[in-house]
């Protein structure tokens, strides 16, 4: 086992890491820009290093301060996170050059899902249902309409290193296509230095459902159930759950074998996320591929009772799995707490904390760095908390969430806290009628 874990990240899930990796008797380091120098996660590490300046790209971006921490500090493995560099192909190769495990799967796997198009094109081969488009990716504008016309409308163009909504646009129009086109690809030249741009066909009203999997270096791949992550701002997610209410014991038998195979096709180790989109009828069709861990982890953590963090350092480690697949034996909600004002189309709400109360109670989970005190700093995802809360059926997992956000009490900058508690006793979100679209007809009162 490792004898110190550098966390190279930062906010909820670098705390999240240290207090799995103390359970386990590794020692921690944590890294921090000038602007997270009194963050949580840099107070309860063993060790702390200031890796640069409050831009991402001076810091949490910087491969090789990232690698001079590890270093002078002996660490023997790096954990990433998520978000960040967690699924950067180079920097996994990097860690290996120089001796140090990356907590997560090879550079290869990473490189093979983080391609959208050759992600697809694998699962093609896996036999796993994809959403049917371009055979490669799109070479010009008359392409595109050629395609739109024989798949017939509703489309979606999507940049193939895509992520967060980035590089898509519907086209509903054949009049749209060519705006569109040049939309996607100038949005994806921009965040990702990769303009490729490929044609999926738009599946209307769908749920974004997706599949927790886990695999080792012996090649044994298992299933965690599933989450469902429909209730979505602009391809952003907030709320995630499981089970999903749309779920039934047949779809999630057949979902649970196409995520195996999906992970099974790289030989994939480590814990990773396989998103599906699924249609009103229940079909489903591969989107795409986490190699990570995931923000809403800790939802699949409480329905299983299973530490996923701790499983994906053992795998690091050598360790093999169980194999076994896992089912829901109890209802979990997540509400992803940013420090955004949403009466004011979200806009991002940095600031100092003046007062704090966290929510407790039987069935209550609050994943946070924050505290009375704390600035939250503008340079970095907005983020503060996530609340996860558990019981038997969903109906009561729901009023949980309900009287915890009540509770909830953060001052001096603006949360999304309003938006939840409204969201709650939504009748159709209550009654699991929503799709990946529900929030644009959602009026917050």
């Amino acid at each position: 086992m490792f004898k110190k874990i550098l966390i190279a990240n930062r906010g909820e899930i670098a705390l999240r890491i240290i207090r799995t990796c103390k359970e386990m008797g590794i020692k921690t380091v944590a890294v921090y820009s000038t602007a997270d120098k009194d963050s949580l996660h840099v107070k309860f590490a063993d060790e702390a290093v200031c890796i640069g300046k409050p831009q991402s790209a001076e810091s949490y971006l910087n491969i090789p301060h990232l690698m001079a921490a590890a270093e002078i500090t002996n660490a023997d493995a790096i954990h990433p996170g998520y978000g960040f560099l967690a699924e950067n192909a180079r920097f996994a190769e990097i860690c290996g050059e120089h001796g140090i495990k990356f907590i997560g799967p090879t550079p290869e796997m990473i490189r093979k899902m983080g391609d959208k198009m050759t992600a697809k094109e694998t699962m093609i081969a896996a036999g796993v249902p994809v959403i049917p488009g371009s055979d490669g990716l799109l070479q010009s504008v008359d392409e595109a309409k050629a395609l739109a016309k024989s798949m017939g409308l509703p489309v979606i163009l999507k940049a193939t290193a895509g992520g967060g909504g980035k590089g898509m646009r519907v086209v509903w129009e054949d009049s749209e296509v060519e705006n569109a086109y040049n939309m996607a690809k100038n949005e994806a030249r921009a965040a990702f230095s990769n303009d490729g741009i490929y044609m999926e066909k738009f599946v209307e009203e769908p749920r974004h459902i997706e599949i927790q999997v886990a695999g080792d270096q012996y090649g044994k791949v298992c299933h965690l159930s599933e989450r469902d992550c429909s209730i979505q701002r602009r391809h952003q997610k907030l709320v995630e759950e499981s089970p999903s209410p749309f779920m039934t014991p047949e779809l999630r038998e057949k979902m649970g074998e196409a995520a195996i195979k999906a992970a099974s096709a790289i030989n994939y180790e480590s814990v990773g996320t396989i998103e599906f989109l699924v249609d009103k009828h229940r079909n489903f069709y591969f989107m795409e591929m986490n190699t990570r861990i995931q923000v809403e982890h800790g939802v699949t953590e409480e329905v299983i009772n299973f530490d996923l963090v701790k499983e994906q350092i053992k795998i690091a480690a050598g360790i093999p799995i169980s194999g076994k697949n896992y089912t829901p034996q109890m209802h979990a909600i997540e509400c992803r707490i940013n420090a955004e004002d949403p009466y004011n189309d979200f806009r991002p709400s940095p600031g100092k904390i003046t007062t704090l109360h966290i929510p407790g109670g039987h069935g209550v989970r609050v994943d946070s760095h924050i505290y009375a005190g704390y600035v939250i700093p503008p340079y970095y995802d907005s983020m503060v908390a996530k609340i996860i809360t558990m019981a038997q059926t969903r109906e009561e997992a729901i009023n949980t969430m309900e009287r915890a956000l009540s509770e909830f009490v953060i001052e001096g900058v603006k949360t999304t806290i309003p938006f939840h508690q409204q969201l709650m006793r939504d009748e159709n979100f209550r009654k699991g009628n929503f799709t990946t679209k529900f929030t644009e007809t959602f009026k917050l009162v």
